[in-house]
């Protein structure tokens, strides 16, 4: 089992940022593929940016591209979501997951959330206008 614990959201004025960190716990001796998504009022879970275990692959939603940046630090076992010129739009619950792979799949990233083993209790990200 990993727990995964959110953190860092927040209210924050339209072109404003927020850092989330997603700390894991349990059993992290494993390799772990990241995830965020976020799901906003009414709407479905979506994708917003993965990172490989080995953290040499990222790949992000065309919506957030060229402003969020997905991290990790296999050392402290946590996974962060740099959020920069953020809008109304990005207002949502932004959740982690990760992704068990094997030594060959370390490269590897994933977009779905069926892909993921375990996910977080989400945090709120607002952003006013």
């Amino acid at each position: 089992q990993v727990q995964l614990v959110e953190s860092g959201g927040g209210l924050v004025q339209a072109g404003g940022s927020l850092r989330l960190s997603c700390a894991a716990s349990g059993r992290t001796f494993s390799r772990y593929a990241m995830g965020w998504f976020r799901q906003g009022p009414g709407k479905e879970r979506e994708f917003v940016a993965a990172v490989s275990w080995s953290g040499s692959m990222t790949y992000y939603a065309d919506s957030v591209k060229g402003r969020f940046t997905i991290s990790g630090d296999n050392a402290k076992n946590t996974v962060y979501l740099q959020m920069n010129s953020l809008k109304p739009e990005d207002t949502a619950v932004y959740y982690c997951a990760t992704k068990t792979v094997s030594y060959y799949s370390g490269s590897y990233v994933y977009a779905e959330k069926g892909a993921y083993d375990y996910w977080g209790q989400g945090t709120q990200v607002t952003v006013s206008s």
